[in-house]
């Protein structure tokens, strides 16, 4: 029999902690009662005198492969900071559900015939007992999972509060505001807003009025330009397109077409998502992710005549003071104009430039041109390191400020999605076009004055006085850029050829998926083709059955190939005979689905109210958890009020732009019609960093298991590694199956335990940091976890081995000095430094002979939100029998922080000589004569003093004769 039966091994941590989980679950121990409605609790709310506090994760999608040790790392950091706050008293919400819906199930789907709501159920269950086998302290009832019904009703119920508004923006002092519309019907109808086309309100027939009003609402549907992807049966967003034109999953080809499509109006909220970053307690880097996305660019909009014609080509430029110096244009492949340009019949005479790729005329050259770059995307045509050519229109433009007569050309750089399609080309401003007129052969002009030292072979892109900008009307010379572009603004707008005016890079949403596992639109159309909405008593709109889930058969290389979504073999489901209030009628569905962006647009909010049947969220549950605060903003007013929303909200970077982007958009217009009291949906921003780990190539470049690669070390010490007696090299790599290095959480807890894992996880760095995973160091969490328990526990008997005694003063101050330090960590979410606290003063208690249960128990309670198995196992050990979850956080004693000694410094003239360490109660008297008596100084000052300055207790400064 062992000498030490309790000992704390991983056998013995692995019984504990799974005994601690079955009882946290029995006694509802993480359940956060709210103040109404479903789950309500008041009293409970009461007692908790810390307030609300609602910690989210980013919505994680259950993958086939399960989690790897990467994946973990922001939940454990929540929940490390969501128990602290429990010791604190506040009432935390700290829940997490799952982002179901999406591709990489229907993908799996169409190859092995398994329902895509089977495969995602077992990834749900296998998911939720690794995080269960973690610790987590998450409120289970509260956990949702976007593929469920009831669930996906109130997001179609949410879609169809966006369908029926409409941006009006005079509202709200002129930041604009969602509104009903029927408003905007009633506004129509009574004259207060004038009709488009002029024609009175009651004129209009029922199919002209429709037209009207779906051209206004927040969501419709559009021919847009698309990421066509044939081999998946489906329209990709940007983000899911690789930069080589192909899909991120399955590598099939992806073209750029026109298609039907159901759009979002997320433009209309471009600066209300702008000017509220800064009301944002978020990282300065996502902030600016956001702003660069959204891309508000102030200028002017210009008109450069076509020659010859009597139509002009509107540029949008950001720098209108250089206009002197545009000297050719540049339009996108889908300019409506390119046919006004390029003349008829043969090249005129001397303007066929020897670049044109053979082609006999302009319109041969242009059309062939264009086609190509029609089918490429957004991705390809703007590639970092895509050299920027194009063809000569045989047009030109005139340039209204010097009737300079300039070459127009089409590229495929040059996107019509953004801006007006065309630019105006300065290359002496920019590198690109400089690149481009080098190329061509085309004049460079100065306009504004290249800094001292600058290379003449190149743009000058930073700032300077204007030159060469002058005509008979207009000087910019010797001006900067605010006066210069102020000037050139003002002279455009008098001439009738231009006017300042505000562009985006932001495009309306693309809010539709040819593919089977989504949300149903909540959407029927009648014999008019013009879209109704279903009422709310209809909803939800299930999903139906249907024998395959592939898009009808399609050629991965056919870009004209049209989409047959997977819900058309659904017959008995895509024609319905309703009463929509005027009789029964027969009509079609929707047979797209909502992009998996749908459901992670207001995830958070179900959470709050998750059994909630006669709304998405009870008003008073959203305004306890999520309503506006006293702001923490820096630089915010004394007792302003924030925007509200989530306390503490915890996710990759990766999610920087499009999640965070249209959630915050869905949240406005949810705060707009009334719905919620909070502006924003996450008030307060954290980026967790990456785990990183060994990954292996083989001679071939391909990536290896790394869990089979062979370590070898040489005679020198120098080490090699092989796979399958094969030489391979290594390399860091984000942890994932791609790499093939994934290290899974169920290995560290058969070897290790939870605990372990956690304290390792939060121990590796600084939790925004990127680290490095070492599964051999893991092993110093383990010893750090072994020593508290022997320091509480008899490895012998299993009594504790505390001794009812005070603390000496050196151990309670140890102890205090601990508490502050470590409160201020997890408050700051710096939970490596926490853990070298604690391992400090857990090694201050392993040398005394026994330890104070009081010292005990304060370290077990600081413990605890680290590693909450064995913090309650020794609580309990230590004679409590409740949980020590609500347990209050120890309280530093203020006149325990303040060192007993300091070091005082002795000088000579000003000059160190000595250090010596004095009671910081010192007397100024008693300070003179130690500081005299120090050898190094009663040498120095054998002739005798002076004067001696005395400044107890850190200084003595003594002045020799």
């Amino acid at each position: 029999m062992s000498e030490t039966p309790h000992r704390y091994t991983p056998e013995l941590a692995q019984e504990i902690e799974i005994a601690w989980q079955d009882r946290w679950e029995e006694e509802g121990t993480y359940h956060a009662p709210n103040p109404t409605g479903s789950l309500a609790d008041p009293e409970a709310v009461a007692a908790l005198s810390g307030g609300p506090l609602f910690v989210l994760d980013m919505f994680p999608y259950p993958s086939g492969a399960g989690l790897h040790v990467g994946h973990p790392l922001g939940y454990i950091a929540t929940d490390v900071y969501a128990r602290y706050q429990r010791m604190l008293g506040k009432n935390v919400l700290h829940a997490l559900g799952y982002d179901a819906f999406g591709l990489p199930a229907e993908q799996y789907a169409v190859q092995t015939g398994q329902h895509p709501r089977k495969t995602t159920e077992d990834n749900i269950f296998t998911m939720r007992r690794q995080l269960r086998r973690l610790g987590l302290g998450h409120d289970d009832r509260r956990s949702v999972a976007t593929t469920d019904p009831e669930f996906y009703r109130w997001t179609q119920w949410i879609f169809l509060q966006i369908f029926n508004s409409w941006f009006d923006a005079d509202a709200d002092g002129g930041r604009g505001k969602a509104r009903p519309i029927a408003e905007l019907v009633a506004a129509f109808a009574s004259g207060e807003r004038e009709v488009p086309g002029g024609r009175a309100w009651a004129d209009l027939d029922g199919a002209e009025r429709a037209t009207i009003i779906d051209d206004h609402r927040l969501a419709y549907v559009s021919q847009a330009p698309v990421n066509w992807c044939p081999g998946l049966g489906t329209v990709l967003a940007n983000e899911e397109v690789t930069a080589d034109g192909r899909s991120d999953i399955g590598n099939f080809p992806v073209f750029r077409r026109n298609m039907r499509q159901w759009m979002m109006r997320i433009t209309t909220y471009s600066d209300r998502l702008l000017d509220d970053l800064d009301r944002l307690d978020w990282p300065e880097k996502v902030k600016l992710m956001q702003r660069n996305w959204i891309g508000r660019s102030r200028g002017a909009q210009v008109r450069f005549p076509i020659e010859g014609s009597g139509e002009s080509i509107d540029v949008f430029t950001t720098r209108p003071d250089t206009l002197f110096g545009a000297t050719f244009m540049v339009l996108a492949p889908e300019h409506p104009l390119l046919e006004s340009l390029v003349p008829e019949g043969d090249w005129p005479e001397g303007t066929k430039p020897a670049w044109t790729g053979g082609a006999a005329t302009p319109r041969a050259a242009v059309t062939a041109y264009a086609s190509a770059a029609a089918g490429k995307t957004d991705l390809e045509r703007q590639a970092e390191g895509k050299g920027k050519t194009g063809v000569f229109t045989g047009g030109f433009a005139i340039n209204p400020t010097n009737g300079e007569r300039i070459p127009v050309f089409v590229a495929d750089y040059v996107l019509m999605g953004y801006g007006t399609g065309a630019i105006m080309a300065v290359p002496a401003q920019d590198q690109r076009d400089w690149d481009f007129a080098i190329t061509y052969d085309l004049p460079i002009v100065r306009t504004v004055q290249p800094s001292e030292g600058h290379d003449e072979s190149t743009a000058f892109t930073g700032e300077g006085p204007a030159i060469n900008s002058a005509n008979d009307e207009i000087s910019l010379n010797g001006k900067g850029i605010a006066e210069a572009k102020a000037e050139m603004i003002a002279w455009l707008e008098a001439k009738g050829i231009g006017e300042g005016t505000t562009t985006y890079k932001l495009r309306d949403w693309l809010f539709s998926r040819q593919r089977y596992w989504g949300e149903p639109f909540p959407i029927v159309y009648d014999e008019s083709g013009h879209p109704i909405a279903l009422p709310e008593s209809m909803l939800p709109v299930e999903l139906p059955e249907v024998d395959d889930y592939r898009p009808q058969a399609l050629d991965p290389d056919d870009d004209i190939s049209e989409p047959v979504p997977p819900l058309a073999r659904a017959t008995e489901w895509t024609s319905v005979e309703l009463d929509l209030g005027d009789g029964v009628k027969t009509y079609r569905r929707e047979l797209n689905v909502m992009p998996q962006w749908a459901g992670s647009c207001w995830y958070e909010l179900r959470y709050l109210d998750p059994r909630n049947e006669e709304a998405f969220v009870a008003p008073g549950n959203e305004g306890y958890w999520m309503g506006p605060r006293e702001s923490a903003v820096a630089g915010a007013p004394a007792g302003s009020r924030d925007v509200g929303g989530v306390g503490l909200y915890v996710g990759g970077v990766e999610h920087a732009v499009l999640h965070l982007l249209y959630a915050r958009f869905w949240h406005k217009v949810l705060f707009d019609l009334g719905h919620v009291s909070s502006e924003e949906p996450f008030r307060r921003l954290y980026n967790q960093g990456y785990i990183q780990a060994y990954a292996f190539r083989d001679g071939r470049g391909q990536t290896v298991p790394a869990a089979e690669v062979q370590e070898h070390a040489g005679a020198d010490g120098e080490l090699t590694w092989s796979w399958q007696g094969e030489p391979v090299f290594r390399e860091y790599g984000k942890m994932g199956k791609s790499l093939k290095n994934i290290v899974t959480p169920d290995d560290m807890y058969a070897q290790y335990g939870a605990d372990t894992f956690r304290l390792y996880e939060m121990g590796m760095g600084p939790l925004d940091q990127s680290k490095p995973w070492e599964t051999r160091a893991i092993v110093g969490s383990q010893r750090f976890l072994q020593r508290v328990w022997r320091n509480v526990v008899d490895e012998e008997s299993g009594a504790p081995r505390v001794v009812d005694e005070p603390m000496d003063a050196a151990t309670e101050r140890a102890v205090h000095k601990a508490i502050d330090a470590v409160a201020t960590d997890y408050a700051g979410l710096s939970f490596n430094t926490a853990i070298a606290r604690l391992t400090e003063l857990n090694n201050a208690l392993t040398r005394l002979e026994a330890v104070p249960r009081e010292a005990a128990e304060k370290l077990v309670l600081m413990v605890a939100p680290m590693a909450p198995h064995i913090a309650e196992e020794l609580w309990a050990r230590l004679g409590h029998s409740e949980s020590l979850v609500r347990e209050p956080f120890p309280v530093a004693d203020p006149a325990l922080l303040v060192d007993d000694t300091v070091t005082c410094v002795i000088q000579i003239k000003g000059k160190v000589r000595d250090r010596i360490e004095v009671p910081t109660s010192i007397s100024e008297d008693d300070l003179r004569d130690l500081a005299l008596t120090r050898p190094k100084i009663a040498e120095a000052i054998e002739g005798g003093v002076r004067t001696v300055i005395v400044r107890a207790p850190k200084l003595v400064n003594v002045v020799p004769l």
